[in-house]
This record gives structure tokens, sequence and C-alpha cells, in this order.
């Protein structure tokens, strides 16, 4: 994939129409209003540099996704594939081929890294009886 397919006009789109799809679905949308309050300008902006820094390396992005995430209550796992089920939808909707299997890959990994770094703990993990 050529790397100039991916836009900031691109990720603006897609940033912005995923999050229309959020904010009136019925699993995620009450999580994000509880946690974005309002600030739906604030939180599309950092959205635009995350993806902008994941998918054209700008280095725009400076938060910290694991300790934002840890601070929601009631995520579950189920809700990231919801999340990633909006986004590959709206990537579908948007993008051609190369570029949104780009996306689609990057979302899969991003959700899958979180998943595990929110719920995955050692001491819950299956481990060996010492004797």
């Amino acid at each position: 994939m050529k790397i100039d397919s991916i836009s900031e006009d691109g990720i603006a789109r897609l940033v912005d129409r995923f999050y229309v799809k959020v904010r009136v679905d019925p699993q995620l949308g009450p999580i994000f209003e509880r946690v974005v309050r309002g600030n739906w300008d604030s939180h599309l902006e950092k959205m635009r540099d995350f993806w902008s820094s994941v998918m054209l390396t700008t280095g725009r992005y400076k938060g910290a996704p694991v300790p934002a995430h840890l601070r929601i209550k009631d995520i579950e796992p189920r809700l990231f594939d919801r999340w990633l089920q909006l986004f590959e939808e709206t990537c579908d909707e948007l993008f051609d081929g190369e570029v949104a299997e780009a996306f689609r890959a990057k979302a899969t990994r991003i959700a899958e890294s979180l998943k595990l770094a929110l719920f995955f703990r050692l001491d819950r993990a299956s481990t060996r009886e010492q004797r």
C-alpha cells in the first residue's frame, strides 16, 4: 500500500463518521457520553491526532491510551468487539481495498492490545500448582 493514499483528510472523515455511529450506538454511546462529557470537539481532535500518528507516523498524538481506558467504568472486552465492528464498517464505507484493510488491521491490533492491557492479569491466568 502506498502511504500517500492515506491522508489527513481521510483520517478526519473516518474519525468523524465513526464517532457519529458511536454516539448513537446503544452499547457504546452511553459510555462515550459519560466519558467525553460533551467535549466531543476535543475528543475528535485527539482521535484525529491518534490515527494520524498511527497511520502516517506524524507523532501528533501525545496521550496514553491504556491509563485513559483503565479509568473507564463498565468497560468490558465485548465492547471492543462492537467498537471494531463499527470502525471496520466505517472504513469500508469510506475507503477502497488496501486503504480500508490498512485501517482495519491497525484497529484490530490496537483493540487486541488494549484488551490485553486492560483485562489480562497474571494473577488470574491459569498456573500450574506448585508441589
